[in-house]
């Protein structure tokens, strides 16, 4: 498997971000915080993770829950999946909201988030008059039952 080199600045005490087994698709994101962040039921915060990075054109990070984070502590990521632009070069930060009924703590370290980066393509609009039909065709939200 070949494996594309993305340019990183860490200015957190974190190690970077790693894939935790061979067959992992994404690495941890873990919250660059000098003291713990209490979040009460439904409270959304910022997280900074103290990362930068320089994605080659082409390619996209997508920061996504952590699925023991969501069922151990209901904590999960709004604006999900988060999508990290190519040309952006700002630290990543994850929105973090407590879906709880308690209030939840973030630790500095915690793995707070998942990001991926994968090849994205894009496109040129053609527009038309109409559009072809498929055995689908507009059948949409729940169309082919529960």
């Amino acid at each position: 498997m070949s494996k594309t080199k993305v340019r990183i600045i860490n200015k957190s005490g974190n190690p970077l971000p790693e894939y935790a087994t061979e067959g992992s698709a994404g690495m941890d994101l873990r919250a660059d915080l000098k003291e713990p962040v209490v979040m009460k039921p439904m409270e959304r915060t910022l997280v900074p993770t103290g990362l930068f990075i320089e994605l080659p054109l082409g390619y996209e990070a997508q920061v996504r829950p952590r699925s023991g984070l969501a069922i151990k502590q209901g904590i999960t990521c709004l604006n999900s999946p988060g999508t990290v632009d190519s040309d952006y070069r700002g630290e990543i930060k994850v929105i973090l909201i407590n879906l709880s009924q308690e209030e939840q703590t973030i630790l500095p370290g915690d793995r707070i988030a998942q990001m991926i980066v994968a090849p994205v393509g894009q496109i040129k609009w053609k527009q038309v008059e109409t559009i072809g039909i498929t055995a689908r065709n507009e059948g949409g939200f729940g169309h082919t039952g529960k």
